[in-house]
């Protein structure tokens, strides 16, 4: 089977707060404002005009990405992670892409996202679909010392 695109339903939050605090936990450390969004993304970032999707593959939930409302036309890709036992299937670029998708969809002028260079498939990924390098402005992320986006407009 292939990857399928699905839409957040509260009984998937598990599945978005363990997915996202195992890549942090691997390669950074789960922050308060990380902590909080996993824990409550309907009130973090649904109640604001967020989205939230899940990659599936043969029915079961592999990956997960956000799409976190930062101001009229404007939205960030965040808290895309992969289960580690699926890496290399292709889902990080499928979630990547279909997140790009759902933004367009959506009207959207620009979609902006933070990273960190360790994470060196990610980034390829992001250039790869279109994002490019922009001057990082310092948000809420610690980690953070990249941030890229797509102008739509």
């Amino acid at each position: 089977m292939e990857l399928q695109l699905i839409d957040y339903q509260p009984q998937y939050q598990p599945y978005f707060e363990k997915l996202n605090k195992a890549w942090l936990e691997k390669y950074f450390t789960v922050e308060p404002l990380d902590k909080w969004v996993l824990e409550n993304p309907e009130e973090a970032l649904l109640q604001h005009g967020g989205k939230i999707y899940f990659a599936t593959l043969n029915g079961v939930i592999v990956g997960a990405v956000a799409l976190r409302f930062i101001e009229d036309g404007v939205y960030e890709m965040t808290k895309m992670a992969v289960d580690f036992n699926c890496h290399g299937a292709g889902a990080g670029q499928f979630l990547c892409q279909s997140a790009i998708d759902k933004a367009r969809e959506m009207g959207m002028d620009k979609l902006m996202l933070w990273s960190n260079r360790v994470l060196e498939n990610a980034i390829h990924i992001y250039r790869k679909l279109g994002f490019i390098e922009v001057p990082v402005v310092k948000g809420a992320y610690g980690r953070a010392d990249i941030q890229m986006e797509i102008n739509f407009k």
